[in-house]
């Protein structure tokens, strides 16, 4: 089946395809599209209908990423080689760059189409660029910053320069194929890619978190517009040059989140039945609702191209407001921080750090299992719940508008 374009599941297209939950599948695939709430009890229990055996095939050629921590897999510490500690504990048995400890989404997007991890743009030695490239770096933001990283911790790899970078890259690629040079010392990507690759956005949070609270909400929704018409105006940019498909994750609900619940301002009449702060997750969803309108109208403008909003904040919240039901323990509370308590967030020691604080010597710790946590650092998500909303997303459930990608890809088990 060859990647539809426009609005990915209109009534005509998705007849075509034989409706959502219907018709006709490859040999080996089952297809289940249920709601947030009805989805696996379990972690991984989810059916997305996963090719178990035989060849597979995926209209997906690779994966461009473009984003903050929660999908960086090693560029800013490329850039600024200092991570330790815990982080990668679960999977990689070592810190390889993620802010998790384990997987991120975008690792686990890889898998489920059948490409090895894609490699951080900024990553020198060891780099395979054939299924694509990750720009996204920790503590980046979507407006261009006005700090130095060393001041106030913003990276200096913004939106505009994940997009120079982009540029950058695939002006590269084809000086290369048009040279027939063979004296490339990095694997690079086909011609091709541009056009059938997904393009994969998740960033914003630092613009929203970072000045919330010198600001407030109320200064910080001045300027929200701007952020997404940024991330608008990267999308025409990509599709000037190639890109077709475009994934647009929204943000999560930092109201739940242990670091900002210790570091945010509020009243205890502003904490709801899960433990969450109202009017933080309600700013969050303004700003969804905002980015789902600018998406829906872009479409327009682009009308050969396949803009998704994916809604990961309705998985997320799901998580933190009900972790049993998905076979966790905890929501609301760090697997690796320092101090315990109900969050487990200190934030003089993050996570994998050790501080001589007051005459005490602080040391921030993993906790032993973090498959039953939601936050693994008081500020990113484990391996579990990375996979979790993954999950939603090969499902298609959380896609505006819906489509379950096994329509265009045999998906692999994402283990």
């Amino acid at each position: 089946m060859r990647w539809p374009v426009g609005a990915w599941a209109s009534p005509e297209r998705v007849r075509k395809a034989g409706g959502v939950g219907g018709g006709r599948c490859r040999v080996g695939l089952r297809l289940e599209t249920v709601s947030v709430r009805e989805r696996g009890r379990q972690p991984g229990s989810l059916e997305i209908g996963v090719l178990e055996n035989g060849d597979s095939k995926c209209d997906i050629e690779g994966i461009f990423n473009f984003g903050d921590s929660n999908t960086d897999t090693g560029g800013f510490f490329a850039a600024f080689p200092s991570q330790r500690g815990p982080s990668g504990m679960t999977y990689f048995k070592k810190p390889v760059g993620r802010a998790s400890d384990g997987r991120v989404i975008v690792d686990f997007l890889a898998q489920a189409i059948g490409i090895p991890f894609i490699s951080p743009y900024l990553k020198s030695i060891g780099a395979d660029y054939r299924h694509g490239a990750n720009f996204a770096t920790a503590a980046s933001t979507v407006r261009l910053p006005n700090t130095s990283l060393f001041v106030t911790g913003v990276s200096p790899f913004s939106l505009a320069i994940q997009l120079n970078q982009m540029k950058e890259l695939q002006s590269r690629v084809l000086e290369i194929s048009h040279s027939s040079s063979t004296n490339v010392s990095t694997p690079l990507p086909s011609k091709s890619i541009f056009s059938k690759a997904v393009y994969t956005f998740y960033i914003g949070q630092n613009d929203f978190t970072g000045n919330l609270a010198n600001l407030g909400i109320g200064g910080v929704k001045q300027f929200l517009p701007q952020v997404i018409s940024q991330i608008v105006y990267t999308i025409k940019e990509l599709y000037g040059i190639g890109g077709r498909t475009f994934w647009v994750l929204n943000l999560a609900p930092i109201g739940c989140y242990p670091a900002f619940l210790v570091e945010l301002p509020h009243k205890s009449s502003d904490i709801d039945e899960f433990g969450c702060m109202i009017s933080y997750n309600n700013a969050v969803k303004d700003y969804n609702d905002m980015l789902k309108n600018a998406i829906q109208q872009t479409r327009g403008v682009l009308p050969n191209a396949s803009i998704i909003y994916v809604d990961t904040h309705s998985v997320l919240l799901d998580l933190f407001q009900h972790p049993t039901t998905y076979g966790l323990k905890y929501g609301t509370k760090a697997c690796c921080g320092q101090g315990g308590g109900p969050y487990n967030f200190n934030p003089q020691v993050f996570c994998g750090n050790t501080k001589l604080i007051n005459g005490s010597t602080l040391t921030a710790t993993a906790c032993e299992d973090p498959s039953k946590y939601v936050s693994w650092d008081g500020i990113h998500a484990t391996e579990v719940a990375n996979k979790l909303v993954t999950l939603s997303i090969l499902n298609g459930s959380i896609f505006d508008p819906p489509f379950p990608l096994n329509r265009v890809c045999d998906l692999h088990p994402i283990g």
